[in-house]
């Protein structure tokens, strides 16, 4: 698949901080022309005129954004995982929370954002705690249902790490809510999946004890 990158900088030599101002993108060509054919032809079937100055690159710019926003359909969540996996006695639970993610609904295409909180508990081997961040955003990075998601980042760490159990919680905003349909504009929707040690009662309100709780001052 061809990518292309895109360089954008100032016209002058404008420094910010001492550095020059300089955004790297990275896109594919040919399917990111035929998105933009076919935003341009949406904005037209609604009534707008994609000839006006404010819509000119309106149709390239949101072919960018859906490239960027389910980038993670070219990414492998498996591998994130394997590249940082270590030896190491640990045997108590180890957890990441507040993970933000942001995915889009795939039965309306509209986003939905939250926070997922990530546990597992260690059978042997460890891995680098940014990698588990890097899953959550390799599987929300997709057209998703939040129910699947949770499932799929806990059926991978489950996978590659062979922990004794994993935890994952997400607890989420739904715009095919709040803007359409029902318009309920304080609802979240929580979805949980629990694997090995934490179908065990203790250990999983021990799990939820601690991803409710303020430990850090902030």
């Amino acid at each position: 698949m061809p990518i292309i990158m895109e360089n954008e900088q100032h016209d002058r030599d404008e420094w910010s901080e001492g550095r020059l101002y300089r955004k790297d993108e990275f896109y594919e060509a040919e399917s990111l022309e035929k998105l933009r054919e076919h935003y341009k032809g949406v904005i037209e079937l609604i009534g707008e005129d994609t000839g006006r100055e404010g819509l000119l690159k309106t149709p390239e710019r949101a072919a960018k954004a859906m490239q960027f926003i389910t980038h993670g359909y070219h990414l492998d969540p498996e591998e994130i995982l394997r590249s940082a996996l270590f030896n190491e006695s640990h045997s108590e639970m180890v957890i990441v929370k507040d993970i933000e993610l942001y995915s889009l609904c795939e039965h309306h295409m509209l986003p939905f954002f939250g926070r997922a909180h990530v546990a597992y508990i260690p059978n042997g081997r460890i891995v680098g705690l940014s990698k588990i961040p890097r899953v959550v955003d390799v599987f929300a990075r997709r057209l998703q249902v939040q129910e699947r998601l949770t499932c799929q980042i806990m059926q991978t760490i489950d996978k590659v790490l062979d922990p004794l159990g994993v935890a994952v919680v997400i607890e989420a905003q739904h715009l095919c809510m709040m803007m359409r349909g029902a318009e309920k504009q304080n609802s979240i929707t929580t979805t949980s999946a629990f694997t090995g040690e934490f179908k065990n009662q203790s250990t999983r309100s021990e799990f939820i004890s601690l991803i409710s709780s303020k430990l850090m001052n902030r």
